[in-house]
């Protein structure tokens, strides 16, 4: 509002300027009223603004503002003709303004100043007070009171017919103003939100046009095909996926094989659909995508795995039957060997049985117990007294290396939580597997603990243990935990699948890291309750 009274007053003062150089019909001012009146305005007007800068409350100063610009225009309406002045007009802008900065009961208070002011230049004009300028052009002044009462009510019923049309307007406009700014603010949350839909929907997107042209390309069907957005924008879809079917009846799901861009071929599921597009007859089509690659590798691992446990019931009631045969095998030949019965150049194969035999019962035994996991016991297990055990079963074995030097590191009072008798055999595994590595070599076994805290705050123990030994080929590292994978003439390939399954059933991990020729370090860790 302040500056349209300053763009206004600029414009009135051009006006003067004009009407001064032409015949003097209408009655002007001096020019030296204008600049002063129109200078005036202006101060008035900067220090509005100033103000305005410093309140809270606006319709106060509003309604001050409206005061203001009617005494002005009164002024300005009664030095330019009074009744007859051009300027009346000028009355309409404060009570348009009022009507929209206020609504009603502004436009209404603003007519009702317009009026009252109006009123004022014509009691003015009336009672014979005018300025003497006036003499200089032809001027009649309103000398009847019936006239008076006629400019005054003719001006005043317009002044309050425009106020009440124009909060009427000012009502609906803002009232409509409102319900565009919902709309749109609804507009552009869901357009945000069937961007973010599209962009992060974990199923590819692809919309094309008259089944043909490719019009929007989501993310993950860039991930899916290899493509880039940029490059399937209005690429023909019956090209670039040929194997693509889009059958409008087709409303179940298919699998095909597509080309990704690097010449992959990868299984996808789709499905497709026709979309209703209201106000074109284009056919718009959206298709979605799903990599089924993973789904294909974990139905093959699922087999594979159910597979695996109806072999594996199955070699463990032959092993049970193997078991009992066995063990009276072995004890007949020790019988046999005890009694001195044998002849001589029969005691090697005596010797051979009797070894064999023990082998096949550490091979069974080693196999139900993979076969048919325990759920651990667990308790607090001193660490050190554990590890100590251990070593001296080991060492009282052929397989300890006579040059082997374990050193401990492990705090005394530590403990972990854990069945005592799963992880001692965990260490005589592990610790077995580092004797074998250091067999006819000078080494030492480092044997470490300590406890930490991960990255969610759970409490565990870390056990390391680390040879200098001969190390786990390259080519086999990945599959050391796979069952009867062995390396060793005499194993059985069960020991490290032993391993990894206590420390499942423990809820905890193993790391096993190996350079050929430096050595091997396991990394386990147990949970903390």
């Amino acid at each position: 509002m302040l500056f349209l009274r300053v763009m206004f007053l600029t414009l009135l003062l051009g006006i003067n300027l004009l009407l001064q150089s032409t015949e003097k019909i209408i009655i002007t001012p001096p020019f030296y009223y204008v600049v002063a009146f129109v200078g005036a305005v202006y101060l008035f007007t900067i220090c509005s603004a100033f103000i305005l800068k410093h309140l809270r409350r606006y319709s106060t100063f509003a309604y001050g503002q409206i005061l203001m610009d009617v005494i002005l225009i009164a002024i300005l309406n009664h030095y330019s003709g009074g009744s007859q002045s051009i300027f009346t007009i000028i009355y309409f802008f404060p009570i348009i303004t009022g009507s929209f900065i206020l609504r009603r009961r502004g436009g209404l208070a603003a007519a009702a100043l317009c009026t009252l002011g109006y009123g004022a230049v014509l009691l003015l004009e009336y009672f014979g007070y005018r300025p003497d300028y006036f003499e200089n052009y032809w001027y009649m002044p309103l000398q009847d009171i019936n006239s008076v009462l006629n400019f005054f009510s003719i001006h005043g019923l317009t002044f309050f017919i425009t106020a009440i049309l124009s909060s009427l307007l000012s009502e609906r406009l803002q009232r409509t103003e409102k319900e565009l700014i919902s709309t749109t603010l609804k507009y552009n949350q869901l357009s945000v939100l069937y961007k973010k839909i599209f962009d992060d929907i974990p199923s590819g997107i692809i919309t094309v046009l008259n089944q043909k042209n490719i019009i929007s390309f989501n993310p993950i069907s860039e991930n899916i095909t290899g493509f880039r957005a940029a490059e399937m924008i209005d690429k023909d879809i019956n090209l670039a996926f040929p194997n693509l079917k889009l059958d409008a009846n087709k409303t179940y799901r298919s699998e095909v094989t597509i080309t990704r861009k690097d010449r992959q071929e990868i299984p996808i599921g789709y499905s497709y659909a026709k979309l209703n597009m209201p106000g074109t007859e284009d056919n718009f089509q959206v298709i979605t995508l799903q990599d089924l690659s993973r789904t294909k590798q974990l139905e093959k691992q699922i087999m594979q795995a159910e597979k695996m446990a109806t072999i594996g019931e199955m070699a463990a009631g032959i092993a049970h039957e193997l078991r009992n045969p066995l063990a009276a095998i072995y004890g007949a030949a020790q019988v046999l060997d005890s009694s001195g019965d044998i002849k001589s150049q029969n005691q090697g194969l005596m010797n051979i049985i009797t070894r064999e035999c023990k082998r096949l019962q550490i091979s069974i035994n080693d196999f139900l117990t993979f076969s048919k996991p325990i759920e651990p016991e667990k308790e607090w297990v001193p660490m050190l007294p554990l590890i100590n055990e251990a070593i001296q079963l080991l060492q009282q074995t052929k397989d300890w290396p006579e040059k082997c030097q374990p050193v401990i590191t492990i705090p005394e009072k530590m403990s972990c939580w854990a069945d005592p008798e799963q992880i001692r055999k965990l260490l005589l595994n592990i610790l077995h597997n580092s004797c074998i590595s250091l067999r006819n070599k000078v080494g030492e076994i480092q044997i470490t603990a300590h406890e930490a805290t991960d990255d969610s705050g759970a409490e565990k123990s870390i056990l390391t243990i680390t040879d200098n030994g001969i190390g786990i080929p390259s080519l086999i590292i990945d599959k050391i935990y796979d069952p009867f994978l062995t390396t060793r003439e005499n194993g059985t390939g069960l020991g490290l699948s032993i391993v990894k399954q206590i420390i499942e059933t423990h809820e905890g991990g193993i790391t096993i890291s190996s350079t050929k020729h430096q050595g091997t370090t396991a990394e386990i860790w147990l949970p903390l309750p």
